[in-house]
């Protein structure tokens, strides 16, 4: 990871691996393993996601979910923090409702540039009036009422946020655990 060039991320939430698919998208490990960072806010419910990620990243910055169990609480945070390409980051899983997320998050969150969230499975992309950069990247693996399951990159350098690329997977062909049509 160079500071000549930035940061790039890969920005996921609510893998729910292995009750709502047996693995990630060829997709995502593919950008997984080309970004410089992964981020990810939380509802992992396997330890295993984890240990892949960890080794698979060159870095991870990542929380843990209300679907996850005392073994991932114990290896990760409720919020992460990270300084990336000089953005200040925060990682949390659950923000709140819709109504009033943007001043709930600016108050729980004053000393941020960007806060990726996740929770909803409902991608998420809005600056609060005191300027933060709020991002729920949806689910790669459960699209619930989307229609598509989904993961962000996006690009951070010089304290800018920039790049911001919602990425819709394509359906899964192969039955899965509640596959959803």
């Amino acid at each position: 990871m160079s500071d000549e060039h930035g940061v790039d991320l890969v920005v996921m939430a609510d893998t729910h691996l292995p009750k709502r698919a047996k693995d990630l998208p060829a997709e995502l490990w593919a950008a997984v393993e080309a970004a410089d960072v992964v981020v990810h806010a939380g509802d992992w419910v396997d330890e295993e996601t984890l240990d892949r990620l960890e080794a698979r990243s060159r870095r991870l910055v990542a929380c843990w979910g209300n679907n996850d169990g005392p073994g991932l609480r114990a290896r990760l945070p409720q919020v992460a923090r990270a300084d990336l390409g000089g953005v200040r980051v925060g990682v949390v899983h659950e923000t709140g409702g819709k109504q009033g997320r943007e001043a709930r998050a600016d108050a729980a969150y004053p000393d941020l540039d960007l806060l990726v969230f996740g929770h909803s499975h409902i991608p998420w992309d809005t600056t609060t009036p005191a300027g933060l950069r709020l991002l729920n990247p949806g689910s790669p693996t459960d699209r619930r009422q989307q229609p598509h399951c989904t993961y962000l990159t996006a690009h951070l350098e010089d304290g800018v946020i920039g790049d911001v690329v919602l990425h819709r997977l394509p359906p899964r062909t192969t039955s899965s655990p509640r596959r959803r049509t």
